[in-house]
């Protein structure tokens, strides 16, 4: 008997039985496990049957999903849509909209100003028995730690593509985040009313770029200015949005001419199914038809598993599609019990243990992003294990303090909802703790998830408030470092000024711009800094004596070895201890890491870190009395910086893959303006009128360059980069980097 059918009717958002909605929408009852974790926990033995059964049917209807993309892909105005039909807001508001409101999920001043998101925003929504836990994020480079930390915490996501722009820089790299934390996806082609829109090509993108395979579950009817619906190639049925805002389903037959394209539309969905789904594979060698059913089933199964991604299609600003593709994300993405999550048990050492996803279970939950709140910070957490109640105490693992849960909430963009508590799976605020992103806490346990990948900056600042007494100037800057991770701040030792890194141009101005808005104080910014590189190419042999007498006590360390180029994927720098005699004591092998460490701070030749390099020690000696730590540190130290001399050093500096999209009458500006910056044409893509132009442009070259394109497109012309990797510079440009560094250090002298 069906697990809905024993259960007492108990009220609210859990139901006892199959809510009406969700059979006219055509969604499956969650009425067993579909995965071994979620089999294990129905058969476990609990304190409380019932309590737990209503647990189980409470995860059963939990989906915790992010909307991610390119930039202007339409995230947010596809997040504006489901909250609109899920009844969260009662109006729709558009990014750039003429009511000068803006999305709801844009709250920020800055965001509606530039019609972009800066910052993830969290929400909830019901879509029939189903609870949505929302995260909406920004779809710019600059703020890839905001995609970054949403996918550490969710379940399954939604990967928004433009019809005509289709898989891009952004979305490479939100394919790698989402990768990285083993989150299922739903493709879903956005703008299918847009001028150039090719669902076909785009599907193509996803399986040659992304390396994943897909498939359509939907035909449309019509694209660009007649795109009038879809239709569903599993239920044989075309699918129209009516209503003042699409709210009005209209279900109708398959129109006449293509009835060709959904079955081999259907055809090709059961093939692609055939190569990643076991059960699909034996019908199709049986020649077997497979039912509805058994494709709905093998569609689930192939995405949770990450083998598959389903694509659907619509236009969010036109109102269409996005029912379907909340239907599609209760029917494919995956619920929390159906997600493996581990954390490490500290007391034994750091052994991996697998997360219960039970209310009943010990808490634990993760730390994920942090604000700054008019009530003070405001801490969002994801619930992994066991509940969180409002008056209990949880345990900060990082810092081992106690800290008492004063004010729980559920976030709606910037506004809240004071609830009790909330069970494992749900994702939730609190007020008034003090922490950080990435950290852990538990019910008293010692036990830790892990954090989240934080990129490297790759630019940097030079920032002097207007006021020198501006009191608030140091405080925005320690509230940016707490809520952003890939924002740095530091004094420069030599210049004593205050220099900020990020990971653009946007990043860095946005912070600036914030600063001058929340915190009253105007700033002005020097020239833009490049993370610049130091590194070797060859080897190259230390043997170094540090010998110091004053009198009593002296300092002497010799130190042999040398210095070889390492892969950088593996480590930026490696020690190794090969000294076998004992000439050095063991109690030394430490600092003379510790000088090696020093050395690769600032490099000898323009002053940046050194990467790359290898520190091998065979041989040295030491004195009974005037050896010590800071002796062998310091005798280390020198030893790297001769050593460097004399390998070949080169500087490193960071290339960005750009992206260039432009109508093609352009097309030869662009190819001579990337050429002036010394950029290396990767390809060129054309799409009806526009073109995609893919370069690897060094970053110290690119500043200013938005401003050149505008005047050499009629501002018709829009780009996006990532940072790539670190490159050599060229002869020419190492030398002129050399130059400028020693005529600063005259400058200070």
């Amino acid at each position: 008997m069906p697990l809905n059918m024993l259960l007492p009717r108990l009220g609210g958002a859990l139901r006892a039985r199959v809510h009406p909605a969700a059979v006219s929408r055509g969604l499956p009852p969650m009425t067993r496990a579909s995965t071994p974790l979620a089999a294990a926990l129905l058969n476990a033995r609990w304190s409380s049957t019932d309590a737990h059964a209503a647990d189980i049917e409470r995860l059963g209807n939990l989906r915790n999903i992010g909307i991610s993309a390119h930039i202007d892909s339409g995230k947010t105005t596809v997040t504006e849509r489901i909250l609109y039909y899920t009844g969260r807001i009662k109006d729709i508001h558009e990014v750039r909209g003429k009511d000068n409101v803006g999305a709801t999920m844009d709250w920020m001043e800055l965001e509606r100003e530039k019609g972009i998101t800066i910052q993830s925003a969290a929400t909830y929504a019901q879509w029939g028995d189903t609870n949505l836990n929302i995260i909406d994020t920004p779809g710019h480079v600059d703020f890839t730690i905001e995609v970054e930390r949403a996918l550490r915490v969710l379940d399954g996501a939604v990967l928004v593509l433009c019809s005509v722009g289709g898989v891009q820089s952004q979305t490479i790299t939100v394919d790698r985040q989402m990768r990285r934390y083993n989150v299922p996806r739903i493709s879903f082609i956005n703008k299918m009313d847009r001028a150039g829109a090719n669902p076909k090509r785009i599907i193509d993108q996803i399986r040659n770029k992304l390396k994943i395979p897909a498939a359509a579950l939907q035909v449309p009817i019509g694209t660009e200015d007649a795109f009038e619906g879809v239709v569903d190639i599993l239920a044989n049925r075309a699918i129209y949005n009516r209503g003042a805002r699409g709210e009005d389903i209209v279900y109708g037959e398959v129109p006449e001419h293509l009835v060709e394209s959904v079955s081999a539309a259907r055809e090709e969905l059961v093939t692609i199914l055939a190569e990643v789904d076991d059960e699909i594979a034996e019908l199709f060698i049986e020649d077997k038809v497979p039912t509805v059913d058994q494709l709905h089933a093998a569609v689930r199964r192939a995405t949770i598993a990450r083998k598959f991604s389903p694509v659907l299609m619509g236009s969010a600003i036109k109102d269409k599609g996005i029912q379907s593709l909340l239907n599609a994300v209760i029917r494919y993405l995956p619920t929390p019990t159906e997600v493996k999550n581990t954390m490490l048990d500290i007391n034994n050492n750091e052994a991996e243990l697998t997360v219960v996803p039970h209310s009943d279970q010990p808490f634990v939950g993760l730390a994920f992003k942090l604000e700054e709140g008019k009530y003070g910070q405001l801490t969002y957490i994801r619930v992994y294990q066991g509940r969180l109640e409002k008056g209990q105490y949880a345990h900060h693992v990082k810092s081992g303090k106690k800290v008492k849960i004063s004010r729980l909430v559920r976030m709606h963009s910037n506004s809240m909802e004071d609830v009790e508590s909330v069970g494992a799976g749900e994702i939730c605020a609190l007020f008034g703790i003090d922490c950080a992103s990435g950290d852990t806490f538990t019910d008293g346990s010692k036990y830790s998830m892990s954090t989240m990948f934080v990129p490297d900056p790759v630019i940097s600042l030079s920032l002097t408030p207007k006021d020198k007494n501006a009191a608030n100037f140091s405080k925005a800057l320690n509230r940016f470092q707490k809520e952003d991770p890939t924002f740095r701040v530091h004094l420069d030792p030599e210049s004593k000024q205050t220099i900020i890194s990020g990971m653009g141009e946007l990043h860095l101005d946005i912070y600036v711009e914030r600063m001058r808005r929340e915190y009253n104080v105007d700033c002005v910014t020097g020239k833009p800094q490049v993370a610049f590189r130091e590194t070797i190419t060859r080897k190259s042999e230390f043997a170094y004596t540090h010998r110091k007498q004053t009198g009593g006590a002296g300092q002497f360390a010799r130190v042999v070895g040398h210095i070889e180029p390492i892969d950088t994927a593996e480590a930026p720098h490696s020690f190794a201890n090969e000294v076998v005699s004992g000439s050095i004591p063991p109690q030394y092998i430490l600092a003379c890491n510790k000088g090696f460490i020093d050395g690769l701070k600032e490099g000898p030749m323009i002053g940046h870190p050194v990467v790359g390099v290898g520190l091998v020690l065979t041989d040295g000696q030491a004195h009974s009395v005037d050896s010590s730590e800071l002796a062998f540190r310091t005798a280390t130290f020198f030893a790297f910086r001769e050593a460097f001399k004399g390998s070949k050093p080169r500087i490193l500096e960071p290339v960005m893959s750009v992206d260039v999209s432009v109508p093609t009458e352009f097309q030869g500006n662009v190819l001579a303006s990337i050429n002036k910056r010394k950029g290396l044409i990767i390809d060129t893509e054309t799409q009806e009128d526009y073109c995609t132009i893919s370069a690897e442009v060094p970053l110290n070259n690119m500043f200013g360059y938005s401003t050149e394109l505008r005047s050499c497109t009629q501002g018709k012309g829009e780009f996006s980069m990532e940072y790539k990797r670190h490159a050599p510079v060229t002869a020419d440009v190492q030398e002129e980097l050399i130059k400028e560094h020693q005529k600063k250090l005259a400058e200070k002298k």
